[in-house]
């Protein structure tokens, strides 16, 4: 994975946070994979974080945090900007014990009860844990509640998702870190898995996509989109300059392709839930 540079991260740690109206010729964009976990509030107040974002000029975000109120801080500042989704987790250490956990359904419910969603996850899952009783409640409530599944896992755990419920609607987060003919291979396979590109950099480089990927986007247009992934509190300070890299990398595209991996899949994707987003 690709961190920035302590030299990049104390430019940008010292740049003006303020938001900027967006040029006309800017491509709207939406980054679709953000956090903003426990860890992330006092190195980073809500107001800070939020201005980056307008700094960046982001159209919407997707936002997941450890835990949740993470994520209901920043929708509370700016609910025009923000799009929330559910994590399963309270904070970070039940990244690979929520499977087992039983206390995850209760913590799900309770908040479905409360705020609103467009998704469940994002959500670290692999192979046959997709199986286990708590995955498998959890794909049922995204269900019931009509919300799409967010899922950081391999593609026997997408799979298993799919059984569970043959018209769930899923995220692949990181296009599941696979090759492009993988990927080619699920996307095929299943009409309702889209696809974020959150801190993949090998599809794209000196400004231009490399060849099979572009040969991917182009032959599925409506299911890719793109995410910085704030896994940990100082990749915030690397969002404009992931925004600018994205904006870069999509205009070695034709126009109606760039715009549909940028904005146009996320908010068609939004709108296949229940989840009402402002335009």
């Amino acid at each position: 994975m690709i961190r920035p540079t302590l030299f990049l991260a104390a430019i940008l740690l010292a740049a003006p946070v303020q938001a900027q109206p967006a040029p006309a010729d800017v491509l709207p964009l939406i980054d679709a994979h953000l956090h903003y976990s426990h860890d992330a509030w006092d190195y980073l107040p809500t107001a800070d974080a939020i201005a980056i974002l307008r700094k960046s000029n982001l159209r919407k975000v997707l936002v997941s945090s450890s835990s949740d109120d993470g994520t209901q801080k920043l929708y509370e500042a700016a609910p025009d900007l923000i799009v929330p989704e559910l994590r399963p987790y309270r904070r970070r250490g039940e990244l690979s014990s929520w499977v087992r956990d039983d206390s995850i359904i209760t913590h799900l419910e309770a908040r479905l009860a409360k705020y609103r969603y467009v998704g469940i996850g994002e959500f670290h899952l692999y192979g046959a844990d997709a199986d286990l009783p708590v995955p498998k409640r959890m794909v049922a409530l995204a269900k019931q509640h009509k919300l799409f599944l967010h899922a950081h896992s391999d593609a026997a755990a997408v799979q298993r998702l799919f059984v569970h419920d043959p018209d769930a609607i899923v995220l692949w987060a990181h296009s599941g870190f696979d090759r492009p003919d993988a990927v080619r291979d699920m996307l095929k396979r299943y009409p309702n898995l889209w696809a974020d590109l959150a801190f993949r950099s090998d599809h794209a480089s000196d400004g231009r996509v490399e060849s099979e990927w572009r040969k991917l986007f182009e032959e599925f247009p409506d299911r890719f989109m793109v995410g910085t992934d704030t896994f940990t509190p100082e990749r915030w300070h690397y969002i404009e300059e992931h925004a600018k890299w994205s904006r870069a990398w999509l205009a070695s595209l034709p126009r109606p392709l760039a715009e549909k991996i940028a904005y146009r899949n996320a908010e068609a994707l939004f709108a296949r839930t229940s989840y009402k987003v402002d335009r």
